[in-house]
Formats: C-alpha cells, structure tokens, sequence
C-alpha cells in the first residue's frame, strides 16, 4: 500500500483552501498513485478569531471540506483520509474536531472525532484553548482498508500513548495522524513522538502536519510541517520538507510481521492497557 501525505497551508479562505489541496491531492494521484491520500488537521479552514470557528463549521455531510474529499475519492478511485474538518452540532456552541475517511467509491468508511484537546500554553507564553470551541470526541476508531487495519488519531492525541496502545489491542497495522502542530513544539517533539508510537504499537505512523505561517485571533502564528512516516521498526521512511507539497511512502506488510516476530511485546506485556 502507497500513502501519500498531503502538507498545506490553511487560511481563512476555505474555497481557496480546498481548491489548492484538491490541486496538490490530483498531483500526488498522477505522480505516485497512491492508495491513501491523506490531508492535514483542519485542511479547510486555519486562523481567524476564534468565536468564527464555530460559525464556519459545517455539517458532515453537506459540507464543502467533506464533498471535494469525498469527490477526489470517487473520481479517482483512491481511499481519502480526509485530515480533520469542523463537524458542526446541531444546537451547540461547540464543534467537533473530526476525521472522515472515504473509500474508492466516494462512500465513507470511518469517522473519528478528536479526543484529546489541546488545552497548554506554549514555552513563549501563547495560550491555546482548543475545549473552549471544541467538545471531544469518546471512540477508538479504526477501519478496514484492502487487508490493513488502520486507526486514527488526531495531533495532540500523539503525546497520549494509551490511545495508541489501544488502536494497537485493536489490531492496527497502521495509525493516521493529521495535525497542525505549533512550530515551537513540532521542533522538539514532533519526529520524536512518532517515532515512539511507531516502536511502542509496531504500526506504521503515518503523520500528516500542516505547514507555515497563520494568523489567529490577530497573532502570527507558525504550524510545523515535517509531515512524515514511521516504519514498525522506528525508522523514518519518509518526510516532507519546508513548504507546501506531498510525501509517499509505501507500507509493507512484511515490515510489521518482523516487527512483530522479532520482539512479541503483546506476548509480554503484564499491565492492561486500554
């Protein structure tokens, strides 16, 4: 299986914002063919003031974020991971921070809404506050692709390994994270992170991030990009660079049963997990 993931620069112009990852989406189509294409956290709509989030969401489906993923799907015969978009919910000041995934033919195959909220100031002093626009979601979400079980999780989720583990007690062969993670913690953490979930569950992470500058609630504000994929066995097997573009990597299922035979952690382990 090929995986292609799709780094862009959100801002407050969704048409604008679907129409430049539709046109990088097709790119990868043509020049890698993948099997999964998958689109960053909120590849619809970045910055802004925050009282906008919620009027912006919109309903999944009926949405445009969910119709051009779901179209690129269809007309292209790929599975779309389509990043995260803002679900809204019906008689709620609140949104939902959720991944929809698409099958070849344009159906959809898993929905998972984000579960670990990113509540934290940063080391130079900027507070986030994602709860206070967005409820989490409560499900552990995988799905079946063409032989693969592949589980989802959203960026912040990455620092919660007990998620992970519990995608991998599921039997995830690999685990799609979309994300906008800040510059200053992408910097430290980003590779580090994944790499680490990546050994722990002898998945392959697959971790798409946004990438460059924004503005929100009237600061300039930095996502780090780097979007990148982890083998089983730690290694980084791909990685995206500065800028907007796509990166592809290929899963070999024969990389997770070595993984797995080499070191049988499930046979070891001696504490639950979730």
């Amino acid at each position: 299986m090929k995986i292609s993931l799709i780094q862009t620069n959100p801002q407050t112009d969704r048409a604008e914002n679907l129409g430049n990852t539709m046109v990088l989406m097709e790119d990868a189509i043509r020049t890698d063919k993948p099997d999964l294409l998958v689109l960053p956290e909120y590849f619809e709509l970045y910055g802004g003031r925050t009282a906008d989030k919620v009027a912006a969401a919109e309903p999944a489906p009926g949405g445009a974020a969910y119709a051009m993923a779901q179209s690129v799907a269809k007309a292209n015969r790929v599975w779309v991971h389509a990043g995260s978009l803002m679900e809204r919910i019906p008689g709620e000041n609140r949104i939902y921070n959720t991944t929809v995934v698409f099958d070849r033919d344009g159906r959809e195959a898993a929905r998972y809404r984000k579960i670990h909220l990113f509540d934290i100031v940063a080391p130079d002093g900027t507070a986030y506050r994602e709860s206070a626009t967005v409820r989490p979601g409560e499900d552990v979400v995988l799905y079946e692709m063409e032989g693969l079980k592949v589980g989802c999780a959203i960026c912040y989720d990455i620092r919660f390994a007990e998620l992970f583990l519990a995608l991998a007690k599921q039997g995830a062969d690999v685990i799609v994270l979309p994300a906008a993670f800040t510059l200053q913690t992408g910097k430290d953490h980003w590779e580090v992170l994944a790499r680490a979930r990546a050994i722990e569950t002898q998945t392959y992470v697959a971790a798409c991030g946004q990438w460059g500058a924004h503005v929100s609630n009237g600061e300039k504000r930095h996502t780090y990009g780097h979007s990148l994929v982890c083998d089983p066995w730690g290694h980084v097997v791909a990685r995206a660079s500065d800028g907007v573009g796509f990166v592809t990597a290929r899963v070999e299922p024969e990389q997770i049963r070595r993984a797995r035979t080499s070191i049988p952690m499930n046979d070891h382990r001696r504490l639950a997990c979730a």
